[in-house]
């Protein structure tokens, strides 16, 4: 990208990126290419692991987006960007300058990237529709009992949704913490009240952590579709900027 099209990432700003893949023409052959050629031979060998189609062209997407996504911010060339994993399998960027923070989320039909300055940034998107374990097993084994209290009370026809406002918020903080399943999800709680904003608390003596230094979003970016950002504001308020894009193309 040219110099010109560099965007100032404001640091008190996070911004999130979403991809809806149904808008991706997969017989585009030459936009499918054009995202291959973004990718290393790592990223390419990966995707050609997958053994559905629509699996290996959502990483395909995946990648293109992210890459693309992060050279809005920086003058380095989407092809130029090198990541790394933690032990826990975070990744994190090698190469910038821009001391740029992101994480991914994706699921049938939909991709995500969050983008801040320096801060620890988790993202979780899940499919509403998706097949799934029942919802009172997995919420007996991961929420806390506070949070299945919770999910108890929920009327029958809103569980399954509840359900999923609970686990992606869990899901994007440990990404955000950059620790994996090592955290406990039973050890901690999200607390969701009418016209509250939404909170943390941790079990005592078990995570050492402060609800204050944290800021939380839940959104609906489709009706089928639920999406969580975790973010370590220290603090400060962040704002939230979404947009919608097609890697490429706008």
């Amino acid at each position: 990208m040219s110099k010109k099209t560099i965007q100032l990432l404001p640091p008190n700003e996070v911004h999130l990126w979403i991809v809806l893949t149904k808008e991706i023409n997969l017989n585009n052959t030459a936009l499918i290419s054009a995202y291959k050629a973004l990718m290393t031979p790592e990223e390419l060998a990966k995707s050609e692991r997958f053994h559905f189609e629509k699996d290996r062209h959502q990483h395909i997407i995946t990648r293109a987006l992210v890459r693309t996504t992060l050279s809005r911010y920086a003058n380095i060339d989407p092809t130029k960007w090198r990541f790394t994993k933690n032990q826990y399998g975070r990744p994190e960027i090698i190469n910038s300058t821009q001391s740029l923070r992101f994480n991914l989320s994706h699921t049938d039909g939909l991709i995500a990237c969050a983008v801040v300055v320096k801060q620890d940034i988790g993202v979780d998107v899940e499919n509403l529709k998706r097949k799934a374990d029942s919802i009172d097993d997995i919420a007996n084994r991961f929420f806390s009992d506070k949070e299945v209290q919770d999910l108890n009370t929920v009327p029958e026809s809103q569980k399954r949704e509840r359900f999923f406002d609970y686990w992606t918020l869990k899901e994007s903080y440990i990404k955000a913490r950059g620790m994996g399943l090592s955290l406990p999800l039973n050890q901690f709680s999200f607390h969701l009240r009418d016209n509250q904003p939404l909170r943390i608390s941790f079990a005592p003596q078990q995570l050492q952590d402060d609800p204050n230094r944290w800021q939380f979003w839940l959104l609906q970016p489709t009706l089928q579709h639920k999406l969580a950002i975790s973010l370590c504001n220290l603090g400060t308020k962040f704002r939230l900027i979404i947009r919608k894009v097609i890697p490429l193309q706008n």
